[in-house]
C-alpha cells in the first residue's frame, strides 16, 4: 500500500512510519523538515506546513493517509483542501481527551459522548483546557471530510522512546536513580498507555484492513492504577534501597508542583484513563509488556540532560521531608 504520514518523524507519527515500512509499504511522509529523523532513506520525504505551503502533495495519491498531528480542525480543513479525494482511507490520530469525562470506567466508543463545545474557533489556541474539545472538533472536522472512509485512533498516554513530551521517560529516569521517590497520590488513580510501537502497528493493521470507526487504544483493561504502575517499574530498574513515599495531593498542590509530576491525573481519577479498549483489541491491537517499554527508553536516553520543568532532587526532598 501507499501510506502517506502527515508527521511521520517524531514519536507517534515515526511509530505509525517504522511500523508500516516493517510491513513492507510504500511510505511517504509530509512534515515541516525540522524534526530529525531516523528513517530510511526509502521513505519518501516532503517538506508541508499546514499553515503554509502543502503543495508538496500536488498530484499525489495514496491508498491511506495516517494524520498524526491533527490538533486543531483547520488543520484537518487544510488537509482536506491539499488532498481532495486522492488520500484514500483517513485514519485520524485523536484521543480519548476528545472526550467529556465519562460517568464510570469501562467507557465504550459508543457510550462515550465527545466534547460539544462550539464556542472554539477553528484555530484556536490549544492549551491544557481547548485540547481536548478541539481534539474532537478535529474529528467533526474529519467527519465532514472523509466519513465514507474514515477510522479515529484514540489513545490514552502513549510511551516509549522518542517521546517529545518526556512523560514517561521521566518516571524511568526518575526510579532509576533510586533513593526516596516522591509518587502523588492517590495512588489508586487510574492509569491506561500504550506503547508507540503497538500504536503504530495497529494503525498499520487497520489500514491494512480497510477497518473504519472509532477505536480506544489504550491498557491495561481493567485500568492499571497510579502507584502500583510506578512500583512494577521501580521492581524492574530501581536500586534495592529503593523507598517509593505516597506524597498527598494537597501537600503537591500546595507548592504548584503538580506540574511536575507528568502522567498523573490530580486528587481524583479520570474515567478517561478508564476505557474498554475491547474493540480494538477485537481489531488486532496487541500490547507488548510494560517492561518492554521501559528497557527501550533506558536504551534510548542514555546520557540525555533532564529538562528544565522535571522535578528538581531538591523540590522533591522538600516534598518528601514535609509530606504529612
Amino acid at each position: 500500500m501507499r501510506i502517506l504520514i502527515v508527521g511521520g518523524t517524531s514519536f507517534v507519527g515515526r511509530g505509525v512510519a517504522w511500523a508500516a515500512l516493517n510491513a513492507g509499504h510504500d511510505v511517504t511522509v509530509i512534515n515541516r523538515g525540522q524534526t530529525p529523523s531516523d528513517l530510511p532513506e526509502s521513505v519518501t520525504r516532503l517538506v508541508g506546513d499546514r499553515h503554509g505551503d502543502m503543495s508538496a502533495l500536488d498530484g499525489l495519491s495514496f491508498d491511506v493517509t495516517v494524520d498524526a498531528i491533527a490538533f486543531r480542525p483547520v488543520d484537518v480543513d487544510v488537509l482536506a483542501a491539499a488532498l481532495g479525494d486522492r488520500g484514500g482511507h483517513h485514519i485520524q490520530i485523536s484521543s480519548v481527551s476528545a472526550y467529556e469525562d465519562p460517568p464510570d470506567e469501562g467507557a465504550t466508543e459508543e457510550n462515550a459522548t465527545l466534547w460539544n463545545d462550539t464556542t472554539l474557533a477553528p484555530d484556536a489556541e490549544v492549551t491544557g483546557e481547548t485540547y481536548g474539545p478541539l481534539k474532537a472538533a478535529c474529528e467533526r472536522s474529519a467527519t465532514e471530510h472523509f466519513g465514507d472512509q474514515l477510522t479515529f485512533v484514540r489513545p490514552t498516554f502513549v510511551i516509549g522512546s522518542h517521546d517529545a513530551t518526556l512523560r514517561f521517560p521521566y518516571w524511568v529516569e526518575r526510579l532509576r536513580r533510586g533513593g526516596d521517590i516522591a509518587i502523588p497520590g492517590p495512588r489508586d488513580n487510574a492509569l491506561q498507555y500504550i506503547d508507540a510501537r503497538d500504536l503504530g502497528e495497529f494503525v498499520v493493521t487497520l489500514a491494512a484492513n480497510s477497518t473504519l470507526g472509532a477505536f480506544h487504544t489504550a491498557g491495561p483493561f481493567p485500568p492499571g492504577r497510579f502507584f502500583e504502575v510506578i512500583k512494577t517499574i521501580s521492581e524492574q530498574i530501581s536500586p534495592s534501597d529503593t523507598r517509593l513515599v505516597e506524597i498527598t495531593p494537597r501537600h503537591v498542590m500546595s507548592h504548584h508542583l503538580e506540574t511536575r509530576f507528568p502522567l498523573w491525573s490530580g486528587s481524583n481519577s479520570e474515567t478517561t484513563l478508564a476505557v474498554d479498549p475491547a474493540k480494538a483489541v477485537a481489531a488486532g491491537l496487541r500490547f507488548r509488556d510494560l517492561s518492554e517499554s521501559v528497557e527501550d527508553v533506558i536504551e534510548w536516553w542514555d546520557d540525555r540532560e533532564a529538562p528544565s520543568w522535571w522535578l528538581t532532587r531538591e523540590q522533591e526532598a522538600m516534598l518528601v521531608r514535609t509530606n504529612v
